[in-house]
């Protein structure tokens, strides 16, 4: 299995400015065999230590954080030679000694020679909850499941990610049936690794399906585990409702649809608690196209999107018999998958700002609007090859952006002001002209 994200990792041990890295990400994304096969490439030796329940690693932090002296007892513990230019050190589930989180100062100060990578299922919350530690003394690379090209990789063949990457939409066109079919088979698959890794071996959707079982029930007793009890139930109130949420024609999240007459302030720390452990996507509403497009959120309207489409349809209960129906994959749920799918290519894109639109009347919406860093782009999903994009085209004449975006499964084709992109070629949209 190939992880784009393994090149970043390259860059960053190439650095001059090279700094502690900490990798963000949702439990089973793929964080530990990510930071393992790295090791493995591209370092001599890989010294791992996992925190969890680590009373010898726990003990040794606590007494002090000299970076000397930690590689002493890293040495002892380990049984070798930590060497600074050859040896990739390790800290998995790094959340459960805060202590060793506080270390990476000192280790970006003191000892900079050592290359360090930690990472957390549940680190996005300890975080936020204050656990010290110095902005600016630490690099960040933030971890999603699988993307479509990921899969394709895992499953067709690199020879079809290379063909999407380079660009040629007539040979890609030629070959439009063999994207479209891995498209039905990843937005049931989705990404987590376990899963594209079971369905490339054993093309087996029920054993998929099982896999995607054990993850949510993994997730929900994280909820038990580790959320403050107080905010348990309604942390699996907001959790179970997404697919319904998703459901509707306009998909901005509803509080009434978690609970009868419930209200934003009984369910914020919940939702924000889904944000931090990487299982939610929150993607807010912006009045207005302008740059940065931050400066124009409406922070009381959002979206909510899972963390993987996968996980999505088998919350839903979409069984595998929807793959074998044409295009009925995207029509069934309403198009809420095609909405999940392309909300999560574009988080694996990194650095982009992601929002939507509608106007204040509520009669125009645009799926979602980009931020590149220079200018504002829309997005409408279409699901299937239904092209028409009534509010694409009201957005369009009312402020004229340079260029528009329709996704759906009808061919690549550029119009006088919109690019029409298919769904599996999603991933271009950083690259369009």
């Amino acid at each position: 299995m190939y992880r784009t994200a393994i090149e970043k990792l390259y860059k960053w041990k190439e650095s001059r400015r090279r700094k502690p890295l900490i990798i963000e990400g949702a439990r089973q994304v793929g964080k530990t065999w990510l930071m393992k096969e790295f090791g493995t490439r591209a370092y001599s030796d890989t010294v791992y230590i996992n925190f969890d329940s680590n009373s010898r690693m726990a003990e040794l932090f606590a007494s002090g954080l000299d970076p000397d002296r930690l590689i002493m007892g890293l040495e002892l513990y380990a049984g070798r030679k930590i060497h600074a230019d050859s040896t990739l050190i390790i800290f998995d589930e790094v959340q459960e000694v805060p202590r060793a989180l506080s270390s990476l100062k000192y280790f970006y100060e003191n000892a900079p020679q050592y290359h360090v990578i930690c990472a957390g299922s549940l680190l996005g919350i300890a975080l936020h909850e204050g656990t010290s530690f110095p902005v600016g003394k630490v690099d960040f690379l933030s971890l999603y499941p699988l993307s479509f090209k990921e899969f394709l990789m895992a499953t067709v063949g690199e020879r079809f990610a290379q063909l999407l990457d380079s660009r040629d939409y007539p040979m890609i066109t030629s070959f439009k049936q063999t994207y479209i079919e891995a498209l039905r088979q990843y937005c049931f698959v989705g990404g987590m690794p376990e899963a594209v890794e079971s369905f490339a071996q054993e093309r087996d959707f029920h054993e998929v399906r099982a896999i995607q079982k054990r993850i949510l029930a993994a997730y929900e007793q994280d909820f038990s585990k580790h959320a403050p009890n107080g905010i348990v139930p309604r942390i699996r109130m907001v959790w179970n409702s997404i697919p319904s949420q998703l459901a509707k024609e306009n998909r901005k999240f509803l509080y009434g649809l978690v609970r009868e007459g419930g209200r934003a302030r009984e369910y914020e720390a919940a939702i924000m608690w889904l944000c931090d452990c990487g299982l939610v996507h929150k993607v807010s509403r912006v009045n207005g196209p302008g740059i940065p497009l931050k400066a124009y959120e409406d922070l009381k309207a959002f979206k909510l999107f899972l963390v993987d489409v996968g996980l999505l349809g088998c919350m839903a209960g979409l069984g595998p018999g929807v793959l074998l129906d044409g295009n009925a994959l995207f029509t069934e749920f309403k198009g809420a998958l095609a909405e999940q799918y392309v909300c999560q290519q574009l988080k694996a894109l990194g650095d982009l700002g992601i929002y939507y639109y509608t106007n204040d009347r509520g009669s125009c919406e645009v799926d979602f609007m980009i931020d590149t860093g220079e200018r504002a782009v829309p997005v409408e999903v279409k699901a299937e090859v239904n092209l028409k994009a009534k509010s694409l085209k009201v957005f369009h004449e009312k402020f004229a952006p340079g260029m528009s975006i329709r996704t759906s499964l009808a061919d690549y084709k550029e119009e006088e002001w919109l690019i029409n992109l298919p769904l599996y070629a999603v991933e271009a949209i950083r690259e369009l002209p």
